[in-house]
């Protein structure tokens, strides 16, 4: 299996994936019991996670245990900083780590945000695929999903599929 680089990542219809103060409880507009939106099949299809220092900064705010358990996660920082069981904090160039990545045998890698992580794949073009769960509501204000400017880069649809809590889930491939 060639491992592709993966976002999976939430946003509201107007593309925000936080409200002001990091606050994500929009997304419980769609929250519906046992509905997991694809997520634990996904999940099931990665052995590694690349998120920012940022993100999990916030998501260890959140919880009491990493919730990404016995997946290789690198944790992209400027800082140096000893690894934490499987969790690596790297400071090195992203696109010397994903190439490195890729070439070991594997699963596919999820890139688990945040915006300033998804910024940096888009602008050196290290995105494979592109997962987007867009919650039906709008923020008018936050984090956007994509930030700055990027180089153009087409996207090819795979799939699209709709949720009768009005979550619209989008999977693209990217193509060049």
């Amino acid at each position: 299996m060639n491992r592709k680089t993966i976002l999976y990542i939430a946003a509201s219809a107007d593309g925000y994936i936080a409200k002001p103060g990091d606050n994500l409880d929009f997304l419980n507009a769609v929250a519906q019991e046992g509905e997991d939106y694809g997520y634990g099949a996904f999940y099931d299809q990665i052995d590694t996670v690349i998120m920012g220092k940022r993100t999990y900064d916030w998501v260890m705010e959140q919880v009491s245990e990493f919730p990404h358990q016995g997946k290789e996660t690198y944790v992209l920082t400027r800082e140096k900083l000893d690894p934490i069981g499987t969790i690596q904090f790297y400071s090195g160039n992203l696109s010397e780590l994903v190439s490195r990545l890729k070439t070991r045998t594997g699963k596919h890698i999820f890139v688990d945000g945040g915006a300033q992580t998804v910024h940096r794949f888009l602008e050196d073009g290290l995105l494979d695929e592109v997962i987007i769960s867009y919650i039906p509501v709008l923020l008018g204000e936050g984090i956007r999903l994509f930030q700055g400017r990027v180089a153009e880069q087409k996207l090819e649809l795979v799939s699209s599929k709709n949720y009768t809590s009005g979550l619209v889930q989008l999977h693209y491939r990217v193509v060049c």
